[in-house]
């Protein structure tokens, strides 16, 4: 029996030797009933309510293309708490003849999904009410709900029984100097863009420790979020103002605006960095726009539209992203918002994009260039193919193995052995040789597979694929693949022109074969094989560079 072990913990605080506890009593389970380990998955620090685990994922991957006979587990808990979850992966599993077994449960079955799902979600449940009733009875005594605040410090002492004492702040001066220089500037008419610039120009950190932002300043008024609107400033903390859900498509969490009365107010005087009436300032101005907008929505207010290129920019510089800073040219995010790069150079969106679609089709796939990306790709591809061909060569040595033994006790018998002392065995290793005989001819070897053309095809596609952007009725599919050619798009200051930029291109390794095999069928590999290498300046391919 081929058996994988899961183990995972969940919290920080937790160490790594809770895995390694875990593995270790699952290994003793396996060894007692003689099953094979085939692989091992872990996830550290991260919570069973959700899915988005890279050990959960690499395990059902393996278990849906039958590499695993048993999932073995310390508890069904730790696979996962989420009830929706857990009957999902008992689903897959049971589909794809894997066992599931764990060393609380046993082997695991309807009735172990329906009941324990159930308990672990009234788990969850329970806990999540008890975090939030310990946090509100913090908020009301004064204390801080979790999260450091700019401005504040945590204060750290112990009580009088030697416990350490939660919740205590104080206000970082020098911090607190530099709120109540945003609040001026703001309420005087100076922008948050032109805020965080500046304070970047004077080497002041942000809150994560890095450069300002705009949004860092002006947030989210109904959210509460941002310098601006951080009532904690003026003496008052406001706790439950959101809550927060697990998109049950996504597994992520996200916020949810709590009604007014939900919330939870308390006055903390001695922690106020502002007055009320700076505070009422700049409130108001924030009004004043919002009226302003409202009657003359401009380009800004808009959601703009999605160009070619967008999200794929960044900056050779600083290496942050280039977005669209007028109407038809892009420029460096960090110079333009926060000042703190010098790549104050710009291009015009129709030049870029003529650039980039003609280095796809020329440049990306040249001819000298193929044949050693070809020798890269397929050495790695070879590297794949070897581990996907792991259990097929286990099942041949195997076989080989159970033959010598054969042959072995056929020799004892000969030599005298009765044969009642080793029938049982004979038989056992004939059924095994049964199996495996079944095994190695329904495991089909997986092929490498290049098509001899594939830069010519590729050209031929990327061709079509520029043509049809002009076609209205396609032209959102053909862009969409176009992206997914593309890993980044470098932007740097050309030396040789003052107010030139190069362009280095890198494309994504698996859009680019995905695009130039000839049929479907063409390639054995999943895509998700392919997502594992990008092409990368000095590994096959060197990006090409325009100059403009």
């Amino acid at each position: 029996m081929r058996v994988a072990i899961y183990a995972r913990y969940s919290s920080d605080n937790q160490r790594d030797a809770s895995i390694e506890d875990q593995v270790a009593i699952c290994r003793e389970h396996a060894k007692r009933e003689g099953w094979t380990i085939v692989e091992t998955y872990t996830d550290r620090a991260i919570s069973g309510a959700s899915l988005i685990r890279p050990g959960i994922q690499a395990l059902l991957s393996d278990a849906i293309n039958g590499k695993l006979d048993i999932v073995l587990a310390e508890a069904l808990d730790r696979l996962s708490r989420d009830q929706e979850d857990i009957a999902g992966i008992y689903k897959r599993m049971s589909f794809a003849g894997v066992k599931i077994i764990t060393l609380s449960e046993g082997e695991v079955s309807n009735l172990h999904i329906g009941l324990k799902g159930t308990m672990n979600a009234m788990f969850l449940q329970d806990l999540a009410d008890k975090t939030r009733r310990g946090l509100r009875g913090r908020i009301e005594r004064g204390k801080s709900g979790g999260g450091k605040c700019y401005g504040y410090d945590v204060v750290k002492k112990l009580d009088s029984n030697g416990e350490a004492v939660r919740g205590e702040r104080k206000i970082n001066g020098k911090a607190a100097k530099i709120v109540t220089q945003i609040f001026n500037d703001y309420a005087a008419g100076i922008s948050p863009k032109a805020i965080a610039k500046a304070l970047n120009a004077e080497g002041v950190p942000g809150p994560s420790g890095k450069g300002w932002g705009q949004s860092t300043i002006n947030g989210n008024r109904e959210r509460g979020t941002g310098i601006l609107n951080n009532e904690l400033y003026i003496g008052r903390l406001v706790w439950n103002r959101l809550r927060y859900l697990k998109d049950p498509e996504t597994g992520k969490r996200v916020s949810r605006l709590n009604p007014e009365s939900d919330w939870v107010i308390h006055e903390v005087p001695e922690l106020a960095i502002i007055d009320a009436d700076l505070w009422q300032a700049v409130k108001d101005r924030q009004k004043s726009l919002d009226v302003k907008r409202t009657k003359n929505v401009g380009m800004w207010d808009r959601r703009r539209p999605k160009y070619l290129f967008s999200g794929l920019l960044k900056c050779g510089v600083c290496g942050g992203g280039f977005s669209k800073i007028s109407k038809n040219h892009f420029g460096c995010s960090s110079a333009r918002n926060k000042g703190i790069c010098k790549n104050m150079r710009t291009i015009r969106r129709e030049v870029l994009e003529d650039a980039v679609l003609s280095g796809l089709r020329h440049h990306l796939m040249d001819p000298e260039l193929c044949e050693v990306f070809a020798e890269e790709y397929t050495r790695h591809i070879n590297k794949l193919r070897i581990d996907r061909n792991a259990s097929l060569d286990g099942y041949k040595a195997e076989f080989e193995r159970a033959d010598r033994e054969l042959d072995k006790l056929v020799d004892a018998i000969c030599a005298g052995t009765p044969p009642l002392k080793v029938k049982d065995r004979m038989w056992e290793l004939e059924n095994r040789k049964d199996e495996l005989t079944q095994l190695i001819e329904n495991t089909e070897e997986a092929p490498v597979y290049i098509h001899p053309n594939m830069g010519k095809l590729y050209r031929e596609k990327i061709s079509d694929l520029t043509t049809a952007l002009n076609d209205e009725s396609c032209r959102t599919e053909a862009a969409e693949i176009i992206r997914g050619l593309i890993d980044r798009i470098v932007l740097n200051p050309n030396a040789d022109k003052p107010k030139g930029l190069t362009i280095d291109l890198h494309g994504a390794l698996a859009g680019i074969l995905s695009l130039s095999q000839k049929s479907k069928k063409a390639s054995t590999l999943s895509g998700e094989d392919l997502m594992q290498v990008k092409l990368v300046a000095g590994v096959g391919f060197e990006p090409t560079t325009f100059r403009l």
